[in-house]
């Protein structure tokens, strides 16, 4: 009997149908370096390290629920993307994965670019001293506001989303006396292996001007006639969590047809091409992500063999890694509240968090991985669900997993691979106070988000 669906969410008492969760590892106390942060190990007492710090003391002196991001890997992420696509392509770090001022430092000094795509993004960008010329501008409706701060600021590039904003940049540009860098964002046809709301590149989706209908093609044509604009490539982004590269084959196929066309029709070879990100990272011990070098030498190679084709100069190269750098580097750490065993099903674990600090579950069926972090235990596995504090039947954290029978309230557990779109999409629901981000690093652990506090929600509220 299978799980049905319920306007308020998952009918938790319904059987489960058999097999569709993984068998529980032979060990639990073992940590799969796959879905941990490369700083993260057990120490002689078996709890949790990050950083070389046992996450008892990071519980007592931080609290949970708490987010913490292991600085020394995501920095050796972000030297492994530069190395791999070296100096003759350029690597634009996806802020809303998580964007701090802390880690727009982290990314000048490694050397990446930056992506945002929102005024407030653009602002923590600028104030943390990203230099403009290494930024890009996304966003499907970017008000004129926006537009008007990016221009003056001097980003590298915006990317046009729509015929209105091709119009729209280029006349703010023209005010102001300089020509913007743009790029065209296209929505290619393509299907990608995801989450529907995470597939981007099929036509009916709001991102993008499609190829269909040689709407594509006239966007070309306008921003190339508009003084305003230097048009210098196309922009395409076909999904997120992605592990197979056929979709971006696919993709670069058809952009490349779009620089042929262009070449023939306007006598124009666009220096560069943009292929989005969208890699994928494990989230459990199925998930196989690939190595920076293996994802760089294939969209090379892709690209390099459809331009042979199409006899076009092979542009220079963009990528957008978001979650592929800052996903796995943390970790949301809780401590458990409420065992409630289910005979027949499953037990409840519930924690002090919830879908407040991770809505990743509740929006788009994720999965994740948990293990009890405060200590070790030889008890049999138990399947659990781990669930939030929240008014809602929906806020599951971890939807199935194994955890030590002999669980108990007051023992700390942690979902590795949070680093991406948690923070970032957290909320007050419930009037729940966000976590702080602490970064963690050679012993030495410091706020670089601090946590909300009673008083910052007062402080809106005007009464």
């Amino acid at each position: 009997m299978s799980r049905s669906a319920h306007p308020a969410g998952p009918r938790h008492a319904d059987v489960l149908p058999e097999g569709h969760y993984s068998a529980p590892a032979a060990d639990l106390n073992v940590l799969d370096e796959k879905v941990w942060s490369r700083t993260v190990t057990r120490d002689a007492d078996g709890a949790l390290t990050v950083g070389g710090i046992a996450v008892a003391r990071l519980a007592e002196e931080f609290g949970t629920p708490a987010y913490f991001l292991d600085e020394s890997d995501f920095r050796a992420r972000c030297r492994a993307w530069a190395d791999a696509f070296g100096p003759d392509a350029d690597v634009f770090y996806a802020g809303k994965a998580f964007l701090s001022r802390a880690v727009v430092r982290w990314l000048k000094e490694e050397g990446l670019n930056l992506d945002v795509c929102s005024g407030g993004e653009l602002t923590t960008a600028l104030d943390a001293g990203m230099p403009a010329e290494r930024i890009a501008f996304h966003g499907n409706n970017k008000t004129v506001a926006e537009i008007e701060r990016a221009v003056e600021a001097g980003v590298g590039r915006i990317v046009l989303d729509s015929f209105q904003e091709i119009v729209r940049v280029a006349h703010i540009a023209q005010r102001h006396g300089v020509r913007q860098r743009v790029q065209i964002r296209v929505t290619v046809g393509v299907e990608a292996h995801t989450h529907e709301f995470i597939a981007t590149a099929h036509e009916d989706q709001k991102f993008g001007i499609a190829l269909a209908d040689g709407q594509a093609a006239e966007a070309v044509r306008r921003a190339l006639s508009l003084d305003g604009l230097e048009l210098i490539g196309v922009h395409s982004h076909i999904g997120s969590q992605i592990f197979d590269m056929a979709g971006f084959e696919v993709s670069a196929r058809r952009v490349v047809q779009l620089l042929a066309e262009i070449r023939d029709e306007h006598g124009v070879e666009l220096p560069e091409i943009d292929l989005g990100g969208g890699l994928g990272i494990a989230y459990t011990s199925d998930d196989d992500p690939r190595e920076p070098h293996e994802i760089a030498k294939a969209l090379s190679d892709i690209v390099t063999r459809e331009c042979e084709a199409a006899k076009l100069r092979t542009p220079r190269i963009s990528v957008e890694p978001g979650r592929a750098i800052v996903g796995p580097t943390a970790f949301t750490l809780y401590e458990v509240g409420t065992i409630k065993p289910l005979e027949g099903l499953r037990t409840y674990v519930s924690v002090d968090g919830g879908m407040s600090d991770n809505i990743r579950t509740a929006l788009y069926d994720a999965e994740y991985s948990v293990a009890l972090v405060s200590r070790t235990s030889d008890a049999e596995p138990m399947l659990v669900r781990v669930v939030g504090k929240h008014c809602e039947s929906g806020d599951i954290v971890v939807k199935d997993a194994f955890l030590p029978a002999d669980l108990a309230p007051g023992d700390l557990i942690a979902v590795p691979a949070t680093g991406a779109y948690c923070r970032s999409m957290a909320s007050n629901y419930n009037h729940a106070l966000r976590p702080p981000v602490v970064a963690v690093r050679d012993g030495e652990a410091r706020v670089i988000v601090r946590r909300e506090t009673e008083e910052d929600l007062l402080r809106l509220d005007v009464g």
